[in-house]
């Protein structure tokens, strides 16, 4: 009745917590909890951790191996093509955000009274630094991007089957898989958390990462950049208007005889740069677009291996083929 993603990216460090803590997921929920773990082409000992630790638990699970890392929204995407779940929710594998929130997306699920929940940090046991670059990249997500996006944003979110199946039919490569959550619609709810501190390894969510991420977002998500252009455009439309008018009065009332050198190179440097800024504008739009015309799958899974549950394991390796999006 209920499946649990898991997303796994440089996370060898956790797995045993990990596992305790979808254990107690499963007896609390009846016995009927499955968990998907998607391996992202992480570097270190996960896979190989779960592969071995897997086996002996009581819950059954899937465990997906991606072929490289492809990012965690691609991870969580195929984490749900592979559950089979009423409802799904979604855990972090560095055990910051509180288990016991999947146990309240469930909860509050069930109740069919919303199609997705989302959580929302009304706290962060991070350090200093780290809260305000969250709290500055979050507000400029709501300035740019989506207007009802939480002040401390969102990273872990449960649905129904309606609701991920909608997910899913939304294919476009170099979008915000968050962002999409808001775009969608449907019944939606809020589930507030503190965010814990992080007890093993160190995030992989860089400042490149960050920076990438917001302009994929703005890029796939709102006209912004191109109302942008469009201002600077028409703005440097009335100051040339304006020079040239100076221009031509000066002339006619025979103030100079030789237009000046370095008023036209500041106009030629002027707008020189309003096309270079509207053809990088637009080559962020068409390539964007390239991408989604080439229909490649956003993830490929390697391999899947099943397990039962109760310490049998399913006994086979299955190599997937074809495409997974």
């Amino acid at each position: 009745m209920y499946s649990l993603i898991v997303p796994v990216y440089r996370n060898e460090g956790s797995i045993p917590d990990l596992l305790a803590a979808v254990e107690d997921l499963y007896d609390a929920l009846d016995d009927r909890l499955e968990a998907v773990f998607v391996v992202d082409g992480s570097p270190d000992s996960s896979a190989d951790l779960l592969q071995a630790m897997l086996p002996r638990q009581r819950f059954p699970a899937t465990l997906v191996l991606l072929s490289r890392n492809f990012g965690s929204f691609a991870a969580i995407r195929v984490g749900l093509q592979h559950a089979t779940g009423r409802y799904f929710a979604v855990m972090a594998a560095d055990l910051q955000e509180p288990p016991e929130l999947a146990l309240e997306f469930f909860r509050t699920l069930a109740a069919d009274e919303h199609d997705v929940v989302v959580g929302t940090r009304e706290g962060r046991a991070d350090p200093l630094g780290s809260r305000l670059a969250a709290s500055a990249f979050w507000g400029v997500y709501r300035r740019l991007v989506v207007p009802d996006m939480p002040p401390g944003g969102v990273d872990i979110f449960g649905c129904n089957r309606a609701f991920r199946d909608c997910l899913l039919e939304c294919e476009e490569a170099n979008t915000s898989l968050v962002a999409l959550l808001f775009w969608l619609g449907f019944r939606r709810k809020q589930v507030a958390y503190t965010r814990r501190a992080r007890v093993h390894g160190g995030s992989g969510w860089t400042l490149r990462k960050k920076v990438t991420y917001l302009m994929d977002s703005v890029f796939a998500f709102t006209d912004l950049p191109v109302r942008v252009l469009m201002t600077f455009g028409l703005t440097g439309l009335l100051v040339s208007l304006t020079l040239g008018a100076v221009v031509l009065s000066a002339r006619l009332a025979g103030l100079f005889d030789v237009p000046g050198y370095a008023a036209t190179i500041l106009v030629v440097l002027f707008f020189g740069g309003i096309n270079a800024l509207g053809l990088g504008v637009v080559g962020s739009y068409a390539w964007r677009g390239y991408e989604n015309t080439k229909r490649r799958p956003l993830a490929v899974a390697a391999r899947e291996l099943r397990y039962t549950g109760g310490n049998h394991t399913a006994g086979h390796t299955a190599v997937l083929q074809g495409r997974q999006r």
